[in-house]
């Protein structure tokens, strides 16, 4: 049985594939600069002429800021939606907590490449006809369930769709139509985990697909979500404002394939903003190929990553990104002239089985400078050793770290759990 979806386009060679992503590159700059207002003002003065991918560096990035303004000035989605209301399928706000939400339609063509690539990722997991998914990515205006929920129809899987949180109704169909997959968020996964084990449940799972926050292709993330819920446990990742699931690992679980053929990816230096090149972190820039209703150019996503297009085992010829998602440029922590992200705290914490797999980082801040950062860990039990518990974790996080943060240690189900996105860092600004 194939291992590809579509192989024609999974395996297509990178020289037809960066022949195929610059001719629709250029079929989309034109188009948006003869349909849109906010491109063409934007790219003012910018050679609109494209001879190689590497020429789009001269466009501008896109910020989320920028299209809040844009679709605050003219709502009341901006002037980048190109296709009329009457080509419109679905609405999907971004998934942000603060400030104006962005929205993002899908207009039928979209929908319809949405679901095909997410298929593809789905059938890379393992997922063919007849198995049965239970979908934890949310529903309704956010946007991974519903695409999910295509994808699994489109390849005729049966789906369970509950939704994010609903931890008991969860559990009642996992006893009741033992499922094969799950998709959630990864903080989502241990928390199941948990209440299987609290409740002397079995997981009947096999494969698990965990995105909407970094950490599933973290050793210790991804050793925790496998041992426990008895998976392969694979990384997911999109975003509202781009596609809710294009990027995903395939069976040799070795970084993130991203859908070039409709997607175009590069990393920018995080202060300089300039693209870097293959192998060096930065942050992810991703640019519409095939997108109708509201498409982008160079969207400024903030996620971190390392690029490859070195081949896969696995035979698909897409680059990935190794390690998936880094962390946030915006959630570094510089703390004593040391600089780290969440991640690197969060493969510490969970490399060790006395602890449970929720973490905190608590930022006090003077002036604009980090004055003092506690990791805050819980207890898997508890225990009588835990004070020496806490100095073993602060001389590990010493040495991944490179600077001594505070510990505390809480008691066991203490630290808030989360269906959504966990917020690992928590800023306090003092006076």
């Amino acid at each position: 049985m194939s291992r590809y979806l579509h192989p024609e386009v999974e395996t297509l060679p990178r020289s037809r594939l960066e022949a195929l992503q610059l001719e629709l590159l250029r079929k989309q700059v034109e188009r948006l600069y003869h349909q849109s207002a906010f491109y063409r003002e934007r790219w003012a003065g910018i050679p609109r002429e494209i001879r190689g991918l590497e020429d789009l560096a001269r466009f501008p990035l896109i910020t989320k800021a920028d299209l809040r303004q844009e679709q605050q000035t003219h709502p009341p989605l901006g002037r980048y939606t190109l296709v009329p209301p009457e080509g419109w399928q679905e609405y999907h706000p971004s998934s942000g907590t603060t400030g104006f939400p962005v929205g993002t339609v899908w207009s039928r063509k979209d929908a319809e490449n949405i679901a095909e690539v997410t298929a593809r990722t789905l059938f890379g997991f393992g997922l063919r006809p007849g198995d049965v998914l239970l979908n934890g990515f949310s529903y309704g205006l956010w946007v991974a369930g519903m695409a999910v929920h295509y994808a699994a129809a489109k390849l005729g899987i049966f789906i369970l769709p509950v939704g994010a949180g609903q931890t008991e109704r969860h559990l009642e169909l996992m006893a009741r139509f033992r499922p094969k997959a799950l998709t959630a968020t990864p903080s989502f996964g241990l928390y199941l985990a948990e209440a299987l084990r609290a409740r002397g449940m079995d997981s009947p799972l096999a494969i698990g697909a965990f995105g909407g926050e970094a950490g599933t292709e973290n050793p210790a993330t991804r050793r925790r979500l496998e041992e426990a819920l008895g998976i392969r446990a694979y990384d997911y990742y999109g975003l509202a404002e781009m596609g809710p699931t294009f990027a995903a690992e395939c069976e040799a679980q070795a970084g993130l394939h991203f859908a070039e053929d409709h997607y175009l990816v590069e990393v920018v230096d995080p202060e300089t903003k300039e693209p870097l090149p293959e192998g060096k972190m930065g942050v992810l820039v991703l640019t519409h190929l095939t997108r109708e209703a509201t498409p982008l150019v160079r969207y400024y996503t903030g996620d971190l990553a390392v690029l490859t297009k070195e081949p896969c085992s696995c035979g698909r010829t897409h680059l990935r990104a190794l390690g998936g998602i880094l962390g946030r440029a915006d959630d570094l922590v510089v703390y004593r002239g040391a600089k780290f992200y969440p991640t690197q705290v969060e493969q510490v914490v969970r490399a060790f089985p006395e602890l449970s797999s929720e973490y905190r980082i608590e930022v006090v801040e003077e002036g604009g400078v980090a004055r003092q950062v506690t990791v805050v860990a819980e207890l898997a039990q508890q225990r009588e050793d835990a004070e020496g518990l806490a100095k073993a974790l602060q001389g590990r996080l010493k040495e991944a770290l490179g600077v001594t943060p505070e510990v505390r240690l809480e008691a066991p189900g203490t630290l808030e759990r989360t269906a959504f996105k966990a917020k690992r860092v928590v800023r306090y600004v003092r006076a």
